[in-house]
């Protein structure tokens, strides 16, 4: 079953990203920031053809100035892939899916082509 890229906030982010049972990846996104538009397309791409092994999310750190320092985030856009609740991939820039499916390669069961 496909996925979509859905928005979390702050606070509901213990629910939706670190006691999920897949891996999440969340675009951590900023309303004035080009880059993080281009990377959406992909995003949602993504999301819906492997939404089966990985769950993408989105969490505007425009919204409250400290949440970039919470998630230790220094730019943006940045993708961070939790599971088991810990960070264990960090994707920085905007990339063109093909690039973002190789970074997620052990997170995901396809390969882009």
């Amino acid at each position: 079953m496909a996925g979509t890229l859905k928005n979390v906030t702050d606070a509901d982010f213990d629910t939706e990203v670190l006691r999920s049972d897949k891996p999440v990846l969340v675009d951590f996104w900023a309303e004035w920031c080009g880059p993080c538009r281009q990377i959406a397309p992909s995003l949602e791409a993504i999301a819906a053809e492997y939404g089966d092994q990985i769950e993408i999310v989105k969490l505007n750190i425009d919204q409250n100035p400290n949440t970039a320092a919470k998630y230790g985030v220094m730019s943006i856009p940045t993708l961070n892939v939790y599971q088991g609740g810990e960070v264990v991939k960090t994707i920085v820039g905007a990339k063109p899916k093909a690039a973002i499916l190789r970074d997620l390669d052990s997170f995901i069961e396809a390969k882009a082509v």
